[in-house]
């Protein structure tokens, strides 16, 4: 097999890079301007979509609360088979996977520097916190969605890329289309 061309693994740290520092990035802001949660809710178009802090101790939905450190443990082992996934198996020869690939880290990494604690809540910089800081607030009407970040956005559209290339990529040992098979 061919060897991984440069320019992927460059599209693939870029995308994390540049995706965790964003995330990272909004949040600081975000708290430093809002405060900690229960603090005031900063609607951009009420009363459907504003900014507003909370803390999730936990996984998507809140689920788990409390497992901090096994969530980042899982956050890490994760980290390491993607990177197993793109170098190694060489995975990273499929643009779409690369990219993909390249924003569920930038997702992990985001979210992981919380889990661990890297962060100080803004006017206590003694206190180191353990727990994800979202900030995005989504409603309508009666219906809250859970506040969400700029890592689980990220998380979300590269699972979404991933499905998308599961779909439309045929299984192995078959042709890529019904010209191929006749050829």
């Amino acid at each position: 097999m061919k060897a991984v061309p440069a320019s992927r693994y460059a599209v693939f740290f870029l995308i994390a890079a540049a995706g965790c520092a964003i995330d990272l990035a909004t949040k600081d802001w975000i708290f430093d301007k809002l405060g900690p949660p229960g603090g005031p809710t900063q609607w951009l178009w009420r009363p459907f979509f504003g900014l507003q802090t909370s803390l999730n101790q936990g996984a998507l939905f809140g689920m788990g609360q409390g497992k901090v450190a096994f969530f980042a443990a899982l956050s890490g082992l994760a980290a390491l088979g993607i990177l197993y996934w793109l170098f190694v198996a060489r995975a990273a020869h499929d643009w779409l996977l690369t990219i993909a690939l390249g924003g569920i880290m930038a997702g992990i990494l985001g979210n992981l520097y919380d889990r661990l604690g890297m962060w100080t809540m803004p006017g206590n910089p003694g206190q180191r916190v353990f727990a994800v800081r979202d900030w995005i607030l989504v409603k309508y009407q009666e219906w809250i969605w859970p506040n969400f970040n700029l890592a689980d956005s990220l998380l979300v559209c590269g699972a979404g890329l991933l499905m998308w290339h599961a779909f439309r990529s045929p299984p192995k040992g078959e042709p890529a289309s019904a010209e191929a098979g006749r050829a």
